[in-house]
């Protein structure tokens, strides 16, 4: 499996297929703000079919062939994609009532951002700092990254990733604010329904960076790097405390 294909410079999703536009371009503000009912929920929020469960991953590297550091942000990974189900269930309970808040659907909003502020971010920092730099430099030197000058790695698109969700549950959680202060039924509905598509769109871009680094970034690392680097990785992995 690959992110990037290193003939063109294109990143690729989780069925292979190109993706012109790059995340880093790609600005949550700039999206229509109304939303046809009739559209349905059919979107890039929507969870797609490409997440194989047959994909293997690289060179048939499973979760028992990784170091324990790389064990480590796997498990991390199950239990921020539980709390993001949990988030995401809350979303729809939001919807389905036309945006009405109840005690339990605020305090599942509430649970989530604070696992983002007290795990998702931390986890995020570990990746950039211990793992992303040398991943980063051991792909290029196999080949693995665009033609271009700037020479883009998988680790390029990941960063993206962290950023974007930075942006989404920033603005999911003032949007969320602003709708709950905003005097105007129409506005504040316009307002809840922005709020509700970046959290959705939030989630999925959760499960998709999972997805790529379970299965392509994990075992990359462990393909790639020597077994005194992945001893060392075990070690500052395991000893980062945010």
């Amino acid at each position: 499996m690959k992110i990037i294909d290193t003939k063109s410079g294109n990143r690729l999703d989780a069925e292979g297929k190109a993706i012109i536009k790059k995340l880093k371009k790609d600005d949550p503000l700039k999206r229509d703000v109304y939303k046809d009912d009739e559209l349905g929920e059919n979107s890039p929020m929507d969870p797609p079919d490409a997440y194989d469960e047959d994909a293997t991953n690289v060179d048939g590297i499973e979760y028992k062939d990784l170091s324990s550091s790389l064990k480590s942000m796997i498990d991390e990974h199950n239990e921020l994609t539980k709390e993001a189900e949990k988030f995401e269930k809350a979303l729809g309970e939001f919807h389905e009532s036309s945006y009405h808040f109840t005690q339990d659907i605020n305090e599942k909003f509430n649970e989530f951002f604070k696992y983002f502020d007290n795990h998702i971010l931390p986890h995020n920092r570990k990746e950039e700092r211990h793992l992303f730099p040398i991943l980063h430099k051991k792909l290029i030197e196999s080949g693995e990254h665009s033609p271009n000058k700037e020479q883009e790695t998988a680790v390029d698109l990941m960063e993206d990733d962290h950023v974007k969700f930075i942006q989404l549950a920033t603005l999911t959680f003032n949007l969320l604010g602003l709708a709950s202060r905003l005097p105007d039924n129409h506005s504040r509905a316009i307002t809840f329904d922005l709020a509700y598509h970046n959290g959705k769109e939030l989630i999925e871009l959760l499960r998709l960076h999972i997805f790529r680094e379970d299965n392509t970034i994990f075992p990359l690392t462990q393909k790639l790097l020597s077994e005194e680097e992945l001893e060392k990785l075990n070690e500052d992995i395991h000893s980062f405390n945010g």
